[in-house]
């Protein structure tokens, strides 16, 4: 049987970009699909890069004008992998010429926007998932089997922290994450969203938040090019940041479990550390993303004189996406994650059914960091 060849156009060709054109070149090579991804046009506004990143990735073709990639008949998906505030206008046309959307996160900018954005692809008819790779762990996939079986029993807390250093050094130029208006916010939208999706995804939705979000560093050197976007040196002009530095809030979620998180961009000695830890009546799972291929378990049925939390190597054939890699204890990495939510996407599209998480999970997720911010400014609690 022919397999079914889905056509990608990839808006946006740098970090985002770079970690889905791998993604969608491995995921057929790995594992068995019914529909394959084919990497037919990426675009981008620097003519002489995006050529370079097009040879390096594997795709066939280049373009600098994202409307020209949706008007095409032969692109079935639309991949947007760009800065925000592009993610509403990009996904909406997408939707509306037909197209499958799949979207870099958090969704949008702003709550209006992701409710425009579920809107399109709803009206439209049309496929749509967002990239909250983590989910995509083998050992945070294992967790949520583990909950949905019952083995920590109800729910007391999620605990979560987004740590990062790399814009700790005041003299950091004024990219564009740390601009208002293209990112939308700073370490909430961009890391906070993650651990608020693996919260969702794990415990279940929040109702209620109290948060603070606080800018360390108000102004920084701009950069020297017309268009941060493209890189540049910093200038000894300078810019206001018009985002949030760290961002941490309380949480009470549908359930009656309890949490606490807490994101930031000044953790010195922290790179990526994504770490969150869930305690039941019967017992408690850890999860570190520096560490991905481990998970902890506590379990309170164990007898007495032998518990204790204990590691599990999350590398075998039973655990969720590993037996397509390599042999037991033969470890993955970031990569595969994306790796691993284009495997399950299109074996969903491939049935009928939506890729998950979706413009759906997005909005939910965006009205989570809506609340926070809100929080921050009323000094109270608010609902989501």
């Amino acid at each position: 049987m022919a397999k079914r060849r889905v056509r990608i156009g990839l808006i946006g060709y740098k970090f985002m970009g770079k970690a889905h054109s791998n993604a969608y070149r491995q995921a057929p090579r790995f594992f068995d699909m019914e529909w394959e991804p084919e990497l037919a046009v990426i675009c981008g506004r620097d003519e002489r890069a995006l050529k370079a990143a097009a040879d390096k990735f594997g795709w066939q073709e280049c373009e600098t004008d994202w409307r020209r990639v949706i008007e095409r008949q032969d692109i079935d998906l639309i991949d947007v992998s760009t800065p925000g505030d592009l993610h509403a206008p990009i996904a909406i046309a997408a939707a509306n010429a037909g197209k499958t959307v799949w979207c870099e996160k958090p969704l949008a900018n702003s709550l209006e926007e992701a409710r425009s954005m579920r809107q399109a692809v709803e009206k439209a008819g049309v496929f749509h998932a967002v990239f909250h790779n983590y989910r995509y762990c083998p050992a945070v996939a294992l967790a949520f089997n583990m909950i949905q079986d019952g083995l920590l029993g109800k729910i007391y807390h999620f605990r979560a922290v987004y740590l990062q250093d790399w814009i700790a050094d005041p003299s950091f130029p004024l990219v564009w994450r740390l601009d208002k208006h293209s990112a939308g916010s700073g370490a909430h939208g961009d890391i906070n969203s993650h651990i608020i999706d693996l919260g969702r995804y794990l415990v279940g939705e929040i109702a209620e938040v109290s948060g603070h979000l606080e800018t360390f560093v108000k102004q920084r050197p701009k950069l020297a090019a017309t268009d941060d976007r493209l890189g540049g040196t910093a200038s000894t002009e300078m810019g206001e940041v018009t985002v949030d530095d760290a961002a941490m809030f309380l949480a009470k979620f549908e359930n009656g479990a309890l949490g606490t998180f807490e994101a930031t961009r000044f953790a010195l000695g922290r790179k990526n550390h994504n770490r969150f830890e869930i305690n039941g009546s019967r017992g408690s799972i850890v999860f570190n993303l520096e560490r991905m291929n481990e998970l902890e378990f506590y379990s309170n049925d164990d007898a007495e004189a032998h518990r204790g939390f204990r590691t599990i190597q999350v590398t075998d054939g039973v655990h969720p996406f590993t037996g397509s890699w390599w042999p037991a204890g033969h470890i993955i990495g970031y990569e595969h994650t994306f790796t691993h939510l284009v495997v399950s996407g299109f074996e969903r599209m491939a049935k009928g059914e939506n890729p998950t998480p979706d413009f759906e999970d997005g909005l939910r997720n965006q009205r989570v960091l809506d609340a926070v911010t809100r929080s921050s400014a009323s000094r109270k609690w608010e609902c989501v």
